[in-house]
């Protein structure tokens, strides 16, 4: 799986602290957060704006680091965030992870989109803590993205990790892409799902996999 999604000039920026000053959060980013901010002013500028009235003069700023944060995916590391959350079982009962919320910048428009992805695993000796889906799923799509390769990510990060008998993953989207602009449609989702191993090749295993998902406590 190839996770090297950074350019030759981002992986050797210097990393820097990012303090969010409306949200009190910070992460540290090897983000070029300078060229983001003059790209941002001459954006502005391009659609009509003037990036030095008050109301816009830290525009830029906030948004280089809210893009250094949406983005944050592209220097992450699949086996760095898992941090070892590998634990090994006898037992090889289903595992169903529901409502895990995502939310993403369509590769198309740079719109966001998101939802919540369920994932479903049949263990080979070894199950991963649940805390790690969460981060696997914010990895992914944390990053500019199609919601069908954001599916697919998940299944095979999680199948590359545990070597399970199979993975199912499942991800419902709203796609503002749709309902800002072009057909305006706000009631459409869209749905994607990923099967590997077992629940590729067993109906039997599909079928329970969506029961449990069906099931409301």
């Amino acid at each position: 799986m190839n996770n090297d999604l950074v350019s030759e000039a981002a992986m050797h920026h210097h990393e820097e602290l990012v303090h969010l000053e409306d949200t009190g959060l910070e992460f540290t980013t090897t983000c070029d957060l300078e060229r983001l901010r003059s790209l941002v002013a001459q954006w502005l500028e391009i659609i009509g704006e003037d990036p030095h009235r008050e109301g816009l003069v830290r525009t830029p700023q906030r948004v280089a680091e809210a893009w250094a944060f949406l983005t944050r995916g592209y220097r992450q590391n699949l086996h760095e965030i898992v941090n070892g959350a590998i634990f090994h079982v006898e037992q090889d009962t289903m595992v169903v992870v529901k409502g895990i919320e995502f939310y993403s910048m369509c590769e198309h428009h740079l719109l966001p989109f998101f939802g919540h992805v369920h994932i479903g695993y049949l263990p080979r000796g070894r199950i991963l803590g649940l805390s790690k889906f969460a981060r696997i799923v914010d990895l992914y799509a944390r990053r500019l993205q199609v919601q069908e390769r954001l599916t697919n990510q998940i299944a095979e990060a999680i199948a590359e990790l545990l070597d399970p008998q199979g993975v199912a993953v499942v991800a419902d989207g709203i796609h503002l892409c749709m309902m800002m602009r072009g057909v305006e449609k706000q009631h459409a989702r869209t749905t994607t799902s990923a099967m590997l191993g077992v629940f590729r090749e067993s109906a039997a295993a599909r079928e329970e996999f969506y029961r449990l998902l069906s099931t409301s406590s």
